[in-house]
């Protein structure tokens, strides 16, 4: 991957890399752990390239989020939703509403990026969410599901039709506090704990002066924040796959069973080449598309849904084949395998589900093909 990072982008993977040691330990289905995690990546300078002056680097996100996955999933996810509940703010805010950005980059506010919905997930534009102009505020009623920060949060970017007969010109973005009136969390459980649940707004009055940009231009905000986030998400796939990668060669290089090593096996080496080869794939298709982002800043699609599906499958693929190769101590619960293997899942379908990268890379073949 080096040869698409400049030298800062190095010494920022080593960095975050060595600073993962020493990581502060917790509970990771405990609010107050994952909120610990903000503060010290905020005490690290490791949010301030999420709102860096100018365009975002996708670079420099993309290595913090590989390393910081090497290391925990939660820290990764904290850092994360620092990037996608802020980003939009840098893209589209006043003056004002950009002064927010302080606060999320020193760590005192924590943010939170609500778009899905339960019957709106991979069709955005189908989202049910409005929000209603009554002079000096916004109401809204609707219902967002997978939130992550749900509970913890200061405030949320919410996604929401202001005019629903113009369909997707109809989406407008909010900067919706916590504390506002008619809001009401609802927690959920997944495989890989974090803090994620429902925001459930009921006549919920959120000023007008937290409109972000001008009525009906939400949907661009939103894709336009989740274009620049997706190669991430394949980023932190990488550091997941690596981790499992590291404890397979070290596992198979000590375990011993007839008499030798696991990795004196053939079967073994095979499918240790084969989880190499997956990885050192997913990293060049990952930071190809990062780099094309920071340097080309148009025509990335076709890169970033490449980077983001063959990475996350990739991933899949490799901490599978780690946890088959760790026996039965691959799925203790708690174990570092088995978190890995409850870790990876959920990245295949957040920001894009592999099946909805497939059509976009199609469509973009096409679209090139006839143009």
């Amino acid at each position: 991957m080096d040869i698409f990072l400049t030298e800062d982008h190095r010494k920022l993977f080593k960095r975050v890399l060595a600073l993962g040691k020493a990581m502060p330990k917790g509970d990771h289905e405990s609010d107050s752990y994952a909120v610990d995690l903000v503060r010290w990546l905020a005490k690290n300078n490791l949010l301030a390239p999420l709102i860096g002056k100018g365009r975002i680097s996708s670079r420099a996100l993309c290595v913090t989020r590989h390393a910081l996955a090497y290391h925990s999933s939660l820290a990764d996810s904290m850092f994360a939703m620092q990037g996608l509940g802020s980003y939009p703010i840098a893209l589209a805010g006043n003056a004002k509403q950009k002064k927010i950005l302080n606060e999320v980059v020193a760590g005192k506010r924590v943010a939170a990026f609500a778009l899905t919905e339960p019957d709106a997930g991979s069709d955005i534009v189908s989202m049910q969410t409005t929000a209603k102009r009554d002079k000096k505020f916004y109401i809204v009623n609707g219902r967002k599901t997978f939130i992550s920060n749900a509970g913890i949060a200061d405030h949320y970017i919410l996604f929401a039709k202001t005019s629903p007969e113009l369909g997707k010109k109809g989406v407008s973005a909010f900067i919706l506090e916590a504390n506002t009136p008619g809001l009401k969390i609802e927690r959920q459980e997944v495989v890989s704990p974090h803090p994620i649940g429902e925001l459930v707004m009921k006549n919920c009055r959120i000023p007008a002066e937290n409109l972000l940009g001008s009525e009906g231009g939400g949907l661009r905000i939103a894709l336009a924040t989740l274009e620049v986030f997706r190669p991430t998400v394949g980023a932190a796939a990488l550091g997941f796959a690596e981790r499992a990668l590291d404890e397979t060669l070290s596992y198979t290089n000590t375990r011993k069973q007839f008499g030798q090593r696991l990795n004196e096996f053939q079967g073994t080496q095979f499918r240790l080449a084969d989880m190499a080869a997956q990885l050192a794939a997913a990293k060049s298709l990952v930071y190809t598309a990062a780099h094309q982002i920071d340097t080309q800043g148009e025509e990335i699609t076709l890169a970033s849904s490449i980077g983001k599906m063959y990475a996350t499958e990739a991933a899949q693929t490799i901490i599978d084949s780690a946890v088959q190769l760790h026996g039965g101590r691959g799925v203790l619960k708690d174990s570092i395998t088995e978190r890995l293997y409850r870790d990876i899942r959920s990245l295949r379908i957040y920001e894009g589900t592999t099946e909805i990268q497939k059509l976009v890379i199609a469509r973009e073949l096409i679209k090139k093909q006839n143009a």
